[in-house]
């Protein structure tokens, strides 16, 4: 949990976290090797330079090194485990729904598993879809249009397909679909990204919530265009985010933008772990002022109030996580393991 200077507890929510498996030993051929390159590539670039990882640690992190990353050293309250399978990369897939279940397992007030699902998988994933939805009772599925399949290299959300996928979730009570539309990652597609397919479902799905990761990037305009119109639509911040270290303008022009068009109430955090680490990510967050003259065209502003939903209270509307009680059980939680 994160502390003000004033002592004031900000709840928060990652709502964007992996635990993946980039590993040699994993890669299944040069894609594998190209998808992780890319990640360390902005993880590099992007990151201050004390938080940049040894290559080693950043292809195949432990368990316990994630957990302290978020909850020790970390300011996370709560992360929800988006899965990016990419069997056609990685031998065992790259960040599964399965591999994340076990982090979930062993802290499970502290971890959210989503599960996902591809449409190109036909009645077979269907079914697919239905066993995980009940195996682990989920709220929420991440989807990757861009991603590979065979031949196939990517697909489209309005796809008659998707739609008998989204038609399962609403009745298996899933009602968040995060969707990667944010910047491409070698060797996948950039117009696989393409945000326009939203604009379809979410008018045609008006029970469930979209959030978009990586709020649209490099397509912020399209996005916001799109999410002022749909109520159901919301932004990630992921990737976003730590631009608020290496280009604090660029990241004020984001924000600014954000919360013009979509609004305080449907912005959610997201570290993109483990490209980037919480704890600077929302210590800079936190002291960050949009510039005067930003603030007077936009008529917005970044109050504490407005960065309080969007590390935590965004996120937990939508998962239907009562703060105050969960504050409680981690005061329980954190007690217990201090015994």
């Amino acid at each position: 949990m994160y502390r003000t200077k004033d002592g004031e507890d900000i709840f928060i929510i990652d709502g964007h976290v992996h635990f993946w498996d980039a590993s040699k030993a994993n890669q299944k051929n040069v894609h594998g090797a190209e998808f992780i390159n890319c990640f360390y590539a902005y993880h590099s670039n992007l990151s201050p330079a004390e938080e940049v990882w040894p290559r080693e640690k950043f292809e195949k992190y432990s368990a316990e090194t994630m957990y302290n990353d978020l909850f020790v050293d970390g300011p996370d309250d709560m992360a929800i485990c988006q899965p990016t399978y990419l069997y056609d990369f990685y031998t065992n897939g790259f960040n599964t729904t399965e591999r994340n279940s076990a982090m979930v397992k062993k802290h499970p007030d502290r971890f959210i598993l989503n599960g996902a699902f591809d449409p190109r998988d036909g009645e077979q994933g269907l079914e697919a879809l239905h066993a995980l939805a009940e195996k682990f009772k989920l709220k929420g599925v991440k989807l990757y249009t861009a991603e590979w399949k065979g031949e196939s290299k990517g697909y489209k959300l309005s796809d008659k397909a998707s739609y008998r996928y989204l038609e399962a979730a609403e009745k298996l009570g899933i009602k968040n679909i995060h969707v990667h539309k944010g910047p491409t990652i070698l060797p996948l597609n950039r117009d696989a990204f393409d945000v326009a397919d939203i604009d379809d479902v979410a008018s045609s799905f008006q029970n469930l919530n979209f959030i978009v990761e990586h709020c649209g990037l490099p397509r912020l305009d399209d996005f916001c265009w799109i999410a002022t119109q749909e109520t159901n639509v919301f932004a990630g911040l992921a990737v976003a985010l730590p631009f608020i270290h290496s280009r604090p303008g660029y990241f004020a022009h984001i924000i600014s933008e954000l919360l013009f068009w979509v609004g305080e109430d449907k912005i959610l955090y997201g570290s993109d772990y483990g490209i980037w680490t919480p704890k600077w990510l929302v210590e800079k967050f936190m002291n960050f002022e949009l510039p005067e003259d930003i603030a007077k065209e936009t008529g917005t502003s970044l109050s504490r109030a407005a960065k309080k939903k969007i590390l935590g209270l965004n996120a937990a509307r939508i998962y239907d996580i009562d703060v105050e009680a969960q504050k409680r059980k981690l005061g329980v939680a954190e007690s217990v393991a201090a015994e």
